[in-house]
């Protein structure tokens, strides 16, 4: 995958983190090493399913379809390539329509772009028809990432075996999961099903850094994803603000948001923040000229609340 990215290179490390995981299979008891590597130079990592995935990119919670357009447009003009939707968020139209508005204008291919899309829990009874829907809906040939949206013990084995099938057909190229919070609930579907879930999409953000899950998932090779990133609508000026935040902000001549996206794939999550405003979207993509230092990342760690601000 070619990324369009803005960075001085000499001033980018590697993120690696590496630990014995199982990687995605089609069977089971299939173990080896595998290293979970977060490149700050391209801005993708590797994940268990293979696939390159770019660890920055747009979120459309919230946005119309016509916003939603818009956004994804801006963001890929920006140099973004990871894109963040769902069927609940009632825009995958607007986000399919700003995807082909960016290809018609040759700002990128489609191969260049990662779409997530999610599984809302009212179609988890009915897993291959959701999927097929998304599709139309996004007007593409595949996804790159489905999530199922939330935990629901009920049928979410059931959903997430249709996306398995969606999976051998060609129609998904990797899948994973959302709002599963308790390492028990996800060894649960895990121990269930066939492939590993590439990634975990969960609130996660200096005031909330879920430690406990990247550890826990990190077995199966499976990556953290933050919504949220920035604190969540309502909350995004107490962390702005944080005095930790803002003298690093200060130090650096970069805005709060630039400080915390960057330290999110420094601190190996991916973050995919959303707005309806080009201007923000653009100061979102321009976090790849600068670095934290050690002793940086270790006071944004030490700012941990456990303190999540949604419900969900």
């Amino acid at each position: 995958m070619k990324l369009k990215l803005f960075f001085t290179a000499t001033t980018l490390a590697v993120f690696t983190a590496t630990s014995t995981v199982c990687a995605q299979t089609s069977g089971k008891g299939n173990e080896k090493t595998v290293a979970s590597q977060f490149d700050l130079v391209r801005g993708t990592v590797k994940l268990n399913s293979g696939y390159e995935m770019p660890v920055l990119g747009i979120g459309t919670f919230q946005l119309s379809q016509q916003q939603a357009e818009n956004s994804v447009y801006w963001a890929l003009k920006a140099g973004m390539r990871l894109i963040d939707t769902a069927r609940i968020y009632g825009n995958e139209e607007g986000v399919g329509r700003g995807i082909r508005r960016a290809v018609a204008e040759k700002i990128c291919t489609r191969a260049e772009i990662f779409v997530t899309t999610k599984m809302w829990t009212s179609d988890f009874s009915n897993g291959d028809a959701a999927i097929d829907a998304s599709l139309k809906r996004l007007r593409l040939d595949y996804i790159d990432l489905m999530i199922l949206h939330h935990s629901q013990p009920s049928n979410d084995v059931d959903a997430y075996k249709a996306m398995e099938r969606a999976v051998k057909a060609g129609k998904l190229r990797s899948i994973g999961l959302s709002n599963y919070y308790k390492p028990q609930d996800f060894d649960r579907l895990v121990k269930a099903t066939s492939i590993r879930p590439a990634l975990l999409q969960n609130e996660t953000h200096p005031y909330h850094q879920s430690g406990m899950m990247k550890a826990h998932i990190a077995q199966y090779g499976t990556v953290m994803e933050s919504w949220y990133p920035l604190g969540g609508r309502g909350y995004t000026r107490t962390l702005f603000n944080d005095p930790v935040i803002s003298r690093i902000a200060k130090e650096y001549g970069k805005t709060s948001a630039q400080v915390i996206l960057r330290w999110h794939i420094q601190a190996g999550n991916i973050a995919i923040p959303g707005s309806s405003n080009e201007q923000h979207i653009i100061e979102d993509a321009h976090i790849w000229d600068f670095s934290l230092t050690a002793a940086e990342m270790d006071s944004i760690a030490k700012m941990e609340k456990n303190r999540r601000n949604s419900t969900y």
